[in-house]
Parts: C-alpha cells; sequence; structure tokens
C-alpha cells in the first residue's frame, strides 16, 4: 500500500478496444492543486460510443481527472495541468480554446442531483435558450420532449412539465439533470457517480439509461460500486494514489487483470 506514485503511473495511452474510433487521448497529464500534485503522468485512450468506468478509492484522483475532460476544474483557482488533452485530435487546453463550446460538447452530470427551481420544462429548455439552439417556441417544445424522452423520464412528466423539478423523486432529478445535459446535444457526457445517492430501484433506471445511451454518446463514469461498473462499463480504469494502475477491457479488469493491485481492489481485500 505504500508503492510510490510514479511507479504506478507507467502505463503508455493504450485503448481499451483498438477497433473502435478514440474519442479522447490524454498524455503525460500531471495535474496540481496549487503545490498539491493530484495526478502523476496520466496517459489513457478513451473510445467512442462506449461507457468507460474510473474506479478506484476515495480520494485517488479519479474525479479530478474526469473533470480535467472538461476543464471544470478551472474554476478552482491555483490549479495547473501539463500534458495533453484531444477531442477528435484538438488539444482542449491549447490556445484559442473556447471552453463553453468546449462544456457544451461534453456535458456532465454531477453526484448530486441538483435541478433548477423551475419547471420541469424549463429545465431542460434552459441550456437550449442560452446557447439559442432553437429558433421557435415549437422547436423548443420538440427538444425538450426529444430530451426528456432520450433520458427516460418523460411518460412520468409529460403531464406535469410546468410543474416544479424540485418536487421530482430522487431519481426522477437525476434523470431530469441528464435530460437537461441531453439537450444541448454533447458529443461526451461525464457522470461523476450519479447513482450512488439513490435507492436501488433509481439507480437500476440510470444503469439501464447509461445503457442505452452509449449508441449516441461516449460516456465515462465515476463509480465505486464495483458491481455497478462491471454491469454499465465496456472498458475500466482504475486509480490509486493519483496514478492509473491499469486500464482495459471491464471483462478483462475485473476477470484477469494484469496488476495484484487492480486484483485486491476489485475483489475487495482493500477500497
Amino acid at each position: 500500500m505504500t508503492t510510490p506514485l510514479r511507479s504506478l503511473s507507467t502505463l503508455t495511452a493504450g485503448q481499451a478496444k483498438p477497433d473502435t474510433p478514440v474519442k479522447i487521448a490524454v498524455t503525460g497529464m500531471n495535474f496540481f492543486y496549487g503545490a498539491t500534485q493530484a495526478l502523476s503522468d496520466i496517459s489513457i485512450a478513451l473510445n467512442a460510443n462506449l461507457v468507460t468506468a474510473f474506479i478506484g478509492p476515495s480520494g485517488c484522483g479519479k474525479s479530478t481527472f474526469l473533470r480535467t475532460l472538461n476543464r471544470m476544474n478551472d474554476i478552482i483557482p491555483g490549479t495547473r495541468v501539463e500534458g495533453t488533452v484531444t477531442i477528435d485530435g484538438k488539444d482542449i487546453y491549447g490556445p484559442g480554446t473556447d471552453v463553453v463550446d468546449l462544456r457544451r460538447r461534453v456535458g456532465m452530470v454531477f453526484q448530486k442531483s441538483n435541478p433548477f427551481p423551475k419547471s420541469i420544462f424549463e429545465n431542460v429548455a434552459y441550456g437550449l435558450r442560452i446557447n439559442n439552439l432553437a429558433t421557435n417556441r415549437g422547436e423548443l417544445e420538440g427538444r425538450v420532449e426529444e430530451s426528456l424522452k432520450a433520458a427516460a423520464i418523460w411518460d412520468e412528466v409529460k403531464d406535469r412539465l410546468h410543474a416544479s423539478a424540485l418536487a421530482l423523486s430522487g431519481g426522477q432529478q437525476q434523470r431530469l439533470c441528464i435530460a437537461r445535459a441531453l439537450a444541448i446535444q454533447p458529443e461526451i457526457l461525464l457522470m461523476d457517480e450519479p447513482a450512488s445517492a439513490l435507492d436501488p430501484i433509481a439507480t437500476q433506471r440510470i444503469e439501464e439509461l447509461i445503457y442505452q445511451l452509449k449508441r449516441d454518446y461516449t460516456i465515462v463514469i465515476v463509480t465505486h460500486n464495483m458491481q455497478q461498473a462491471a454491469r454499465v462499463s465496456d472498458a475500466t480504469a482504475f486509480f490509486w494514489l493519483g496514478g492509473l494502475v491499469e486500464y482495459g477491457p471491464t471483462e478483462t479488469i475485473f476477470t484477469n487483470p494484469a496488476e495484484k493491485l487492480t486484483e485486491d481492489y476489485v475483489t475487495g481485500r482493500f477500497g
């Protein structure tokens, strides 16, 4: 358990599924909160239209790394990134990057559902309005309906679209937040423990939704739940002490990992 950080971070930017196009490629990433290094020498290639799970104990850097993929860490004073992160071959930390457009392309769903204190309709319409993505009321209504259907919540809310979103259950609020993220038509969806606060039935609905969404989106999910990672993901990356220990097809990571540390974690020997 006292293995030095850098000895764990020796992977190249390999792919979990070499026959699938790469959507996100990270090379030699180091990340700092002030003088404290949180990520060390991360290199990884995430494939398009797959679900990739980031696993590892609390404080290992997986959520920090997730937020580097749409530059959400930029809002924290004193943070610094080294290395490159490319989406479709373009460095998102390069000069001239439009961060607002980046975050439209790379949507995010947080651990705790955070609906706005508005109606169900206005929660989904918000991003469409501020990004001028609907030219008239009819188009706006169509896009809202389409997004709610994509998030598998339309049938539950279609008769109360103008009721407060805060009156929804926790699982419904999380699916509403997913609909809100989908409304602006991102290419990538980042999900930071999206079901950790939900009951088993709501969790199952979210997992089923993730499985359906990968047909149209590249999805990256942070989870502490090993069973969830095994159920929903195509590829899994195991983080430990700010380093990437192992990355590969989920079945391989859970049944035949290359690293003893990975085996110990996924079998519950620690964490």
